[in-house]
């Protein structure tokens, strides 16, 4: 494998020390696993630790400290002890009331933190309950009513309990984020925004992401004090870089069918598509827009008045996703391209740094992502040597992994418009087309088609 072309399933080693590490202005210093209270140091060694994982060393003293904090650190990298360790130890066991809240943007997230919470708090009395979507209201109830210290949610059905008065958040002291990056993709943004009406001003908020973009540091502001620092722990050489590059190999023939599984997986705001001829743009045009997307089209083929009416739609954001090539893309000047796709890797590789420079602009984070053919392989090798890019090689997407985004971001639009006319009169209304739901649900395949086309029209929504 070249080294200029990394493998992205490669996973972090958690004790590994950082590449790189940008330190608050007010740095505290570290914690150690000798520090940690008697009782956790047993629990922590009956599972095999003796000792802390540098984000653990480096985030626990400031939630300790109860200091805002925005924490740049890899999924695997002991993140998620890094905030449930330090929770444990301020929470007062004997007043059984809500004391910490972690939002996280998926139910299996939900879960893992469940997990690893009753795993570190084994025997010493702590509650905490899992609340997400998809699931029976009852256990989630009952445990709210019987009394928890610490809530690990995702935000729709929080909101849900937080509007039939369920959950008592008048002695939470901390909140923690857990990768606001992905929860800014998923369309959680507005149910936050509601749910952080309801907590108390003076608590402590860390926030954890992968990635730092300009949307997420907005987030910070909005969630955190002015005090608030930036801790940032680094495992490769792309530390703060709003512009990732990424590769899925496919054969030649397939490229318009990942280029489809592309867009339902990452569901772009905006995406330009580069191909290298315009037999290509046209063609690509008529496959997305058979498959349902909404996409425009430049080329040298396209009249003046079309190309006009299309990047008007473009520069608006009525039209998300614009195939073009390099000369009919001129001109262009976007801000808010989210995604680049580059369908065919360009021979001048000075080309690709403009394609992919159309994202990534204005502060904003951007990922561009090429498709590459096993003749391709040399080429984009030279383009990583040429500019010192760092491409990150991915697995190949499965059906089940884009069924579960697309399942999930469908989830979260609905929950949004449930909660939005959560009122009495509007569920008695909305229930009685439980009866048909449930006739379309266990009806023909086409009766389910039809039940599948109304959640479809959430699952491409933004919030």
């Amino acid at each position: 494998m070249s080294e200029d072309v990394q493998e992205s399933t490669e996973k972090v080693n958690p004790f590994l020390t950082p590449v790189k590490i940008i330190e608050p202005e007010h740095k505290l210093p570290d914690y150690t696993f000798d520090m940690l209270p008697e009782e956790q140091k047993a629990i922590l060694r009956g599972h095999g630790w003796t000792d802390l994982m540098p984000v653990q060393r480096k985030t626990i003293p400031y939630m300790l400290a109860a200091r805002d904090m925005l924490v740049q650190s890899k999924t695997g990298s002991g993140k998620t002890g890094a905030y449930v360790l330090p929770l444990l130890q301020v929470i007062v066991r004997d007043h059984v009331f809500p004391q910490a809240l972690i939002l996280v943007p998926t139910r299996e997230l939900c879960l893992q933190v469940q997990d690893e919470i009753e795993k570190l708090s084994a025997g010493t009395g702590i509650r905490s309950v899992a609340i997400f979507g998809g699931v029976s209201y009852e256990p989630q109830l009952k445990a709210l009513r019987e009394g928890v210290h610490i809530i690990v949610a995702t935000p729709g059905r929080l909101m849900d309990h937080v509007q039939r008065g369920n959950v008592d958040f008048l002695d939470i002291r901390d909140l923690v984020l857990d990768e606001a990056d992905e929860m800014l993709s998923m369309g959680f943004y507005p149910d936050m925004q509601k749910i952080r009406k309801y907590l108390p001003k003076a608590i402590a908020c860390t926030m954890f992401s992968a990635t730092i973009p300009q949307t997420v540091k907005s987030l910070a502001r909005e969630f955190q004090r002015p005090s608030a620092e930036f801790l940032s722990l680094s495992y490769d050489k792309v530390i703060a870089n709003n512009l990732e590059h990424r590769v899925y190999s496919c054969d030649v023939m397939d490229k318009d069918s990942m280029t489809i599984k592309l867009l339902e997986y990452y569901n772009p705001d905006s995406c330009m598509i580069f191909c290298n001829k315009k037999s290509d743009v046209n063609y690509l045009e008529q496959v997305l827009s058979g498959y349902g997307f909404n996409v425009g089209a430049l080329s040298g083929d396209v009249a003046q008045n079309m190309r006009e009416k299309t990047l008007n739609a473009f520069r608006d954001k009525k039209l998300k996703i614009l195939i073009c090539t390099d000369v009919a893309a001129r001109g262009i000047d976007v801000d808010h391209v989210t995604h680049v796709i580059v369908y065919d890797h360009p021979d001048d590789h000075e080309v690709y740094v403009h394609r992919s420079g159309r994202t990534a602009r204005a502060g904003r984070s951007g990922i561009c992502i090429s498709l590459i053919t096993p003749v391709e392989e040399i080429e984009i090798k030279q383009t990583a040597a040429d500019f010192g890019i760092n491409f990150i090689r991915m697995e190949p997407l499965t059906n089940e992994e884009i069924a579960n985004k697309v399942s999930e971001r469908a989830r979260v639009k609905l929950e949004q418009e449930r909660n939005r006319f959560g009122g009495q009169k509007a569920r008695e209304r909305i229930s009685r087309m439980i009866p048909l739901v449930k006739e379309l649900a266990n009806g023909t395949e086409e009766d389910q088609m039809l039940l599948a086309y109304l959640v479809d029209r959430y699952a491409w929504k933004k919030a």
